[in-house]
């Protein structure tokens, strides 16, 4: 047998082949870690799962008289120097009605600061069945010390919420909102206090 018979014959051998095997594993799982988070946002994005409400550009759904009540739940992180309300405590939505929301954030501190909001729908199933047409979420606000901003919520619930054995009976939900303190574009704490969750307060 030549040389580079004999060498082609050793990179071939079981152990070669475990470790060529553990190496790929290790870069796969790496890989999937990376990639790990986006793709759950994608994933809860477009199909509602874990509470994640659904983006719409306007809602194609035929109102009807069925109805279910929209409750409006606002927090604020312990970081930023933030109040936090929305217009109105809660909302009857005929199901398939574009409704609009507005919240109101002003900033108490003595410093400009800037916020970011993430969200939920409780409960979670009705993740699947609330679509978002407008909202201030995910995007990035710099309020400088006593100023006030405005930002309206416009969504609607799809009527198929009644066709699921799951939801068909549920007359109402909770939209949860929390401002965090923001640092490249991302919420900086887990942690949140409520700041009134959802009734007016003197601004």
């Amino acid at each position: 047998m030549s040389e580079s018979s004999r060498s082609g014959s050793a990179g071939n051998t079981p152990a070669a082949r475990t470790a060529f095997a553990c190496v790929a594993l290790v870069l796969t799982m790496g890989g999937l870690a990376f990639a790990s988070s986006p793709l759950y946002d994608l994933f809860c994005k477009a199909t509602g799962f874990d509470g994640t409400p659904r983006r719409a550009d306007a809602s194609s759904a035929v109102a009807s008289d069925d109805s279910m009540v929209v409750r409006f739940d606002t927090n604020v992180a312990p970081s930023l120097p933030w109040r936090f309300q929305s217009e109105v405590r809660e909302v009857t939505a005929k199901l398939g009605e574009t409704k609009t929301v507005f919240f109101r954030v002003k900033n108490v501190g003595t410093t400009p600061t800037t916020g970011i909001a993430t969200f939920n729908v409780q409960p979670a199933l009705m993740g699947g069945y609330f679509f978002k047409i407008q909202c201030f979420c995910f995007n990035e606000q710099t309020l400088q010390p006593g100023e006030t901003m405005e930002f309206p919520v416009v969504f609607y619930i799809d009527p198929d919420v009644r066709k699921d054995s799951n939801t068909a009976q549920w007359s109402e939900m909770t939209l949860s909102y929390t401002y965090f303190a923001s640092k490249n574009g991302q919420p900086t704490a887990a942690l949140a206090t409520p700041s009134g969750t959802g009734t007016k307060s003197n601004f």
